[in-house]
């Protein structure tokens, strides 16, 4: 499970500071959960979102290591985590074997796979997430090996976290965007050959760029429009207002494109003030909105935990490497979105 929560420089790109004001609340008209409150985790039972859950995720095994310790109550906890559908980013030079492993266990279940190709050239700028493909023909054939193994498995892919918005905030160089763009545009094209796969090319956050009207093009070259749509807030921490009202103005630039939403960790919103790495293992965070299609908002076809809640943004505030499994992350997450 490969794991980025890019936005590293300035507070204005990444800092989960932006988000919290507008959305929900003029968007959400049919009684679904609005909020991005730390209750909203216990909303939906768990039964009730159309996507897999992993039964071997990090976040299961841990429950059953708790009930092993008799850790009974942080056990009970972390199933606000382990009992829910959360995406998984396969990494490695063959994404295919867990791939496959996962979307025939979805398949075979009746469930949608949630799925995040990350590993475009240059992937975040060389901060916690750096990496990724190491020239053009070695990402395609990394997209080839991804599409295939999914199959004819029901299945929604988030592409390439942050790609587009560092584009945008200048933190890619510019002699690389063509090259970014055409591998993006490649990558939805294959990804929309399997029969049922969904494909949203990310778009970033509103604390990140905070007019959307300078997403459109880049979006536009890259693709955009044989997409299923874009995703808002990938491992971000802004409040489902916030995103929901921007996500309509992008939309609206883009004549109607719809969108998912990542409300992962934003139960309590962003980490309060102006500080640096604010989007980086921020502390008192709060497990969000559950994952659901029923969004009360036609433009928004889903509600999804895209990053997982539990894994760690980089070696800051003492966690371990991006994408580790942190437990006691996790556990703080998750009861805090009981209280």
């Amino acid at each position: 499970m490969s794991r980025r929560s890019t936005f590293p420089v300035l507070v204005a790109r990444g800092s989960c500071a932006l988000l919290a004001a507008a959305l929900l609340a003029a968007c959400s008209s049919s009684g679904e959960p609005s909020g991005g409150s730390a209750t909203a985790a216990r909303g939906e039972p768990a039964g009730g979102s159309p996507f897999w859950v992993d039964p071997e995720s990090d976040a299961a095994r841990q429950v059953r290591q708790y009930e092993q310790q008799g850790r009974t109550e942080d056990a009970a906890a972390l199933k606000r985590i382990s009992e829910r559908p959360v995406a998984d980013w396969p990494a490695g030079d063959d994404p295919a074997p867990e791939i496959s492993r996962a979307a025939g266990a979805a398949a075979k279940s009746g469930h949608t796979l949630v799925l995040v190709a990350y590993n475009i050239i240059h992937r975040d700028c060389g901060s916690y997430s750096a990496g990724g493909a190491h020239d053009e023909a070695y990402y395609q054939g990394w997209v080839e090996k991804f599409a295939g193994a999914i199959g004819d498995a029901p299945a929604l892919v988030v592409l390439e976290p942050d790609a587009v918005p560092h584009m945008v905030d200048g933190c890619t160089p510019a002699e690389y965007h063509e090259q970014r763009s055409r591998l993006l545009s490649g990558a939805i094209d294959r990804l929309k050959k399997q029969p049922r796969t969904k494909v949203y090319l990310d778009a970033g956050n509103p604390a990140w760029i905070p007019d959307p009207g300078k997403l459109v093009e880049p979006l536009k070259r890259s693709g955009l429009d044989r997409a299923d749509g874009f995703s808002l807030n990938v491992s971000n921490f802004q409040r489902d207002p916030d995103v929901r009202a921007y996500g309509a103005k992008l939309s609206a630039l883009l004549g109607g494109a719809h969108y998912t939403m990542d409300t992962s960790r934003n139960g309590d919103g962003p980490l309060p003030g102006d500080r640096q790495e604010a989007w980086c293992n921020p502390p008192g965070r709060a497990l969000g909105t559950p994952p659901t299609t029923r969004t009360g908002d036609g433009l928004i076809d889903a509600i999804l935990w895209i990053k997982r809640p539990g894994d760690s943004d980089g070696t800051c505030r003492g966690g371990p490497a991006a994408g580790t499994w942190w437990p006691d992350y996790a556990l703080g997450l998750a009861k805090r979105a009981g209280s």
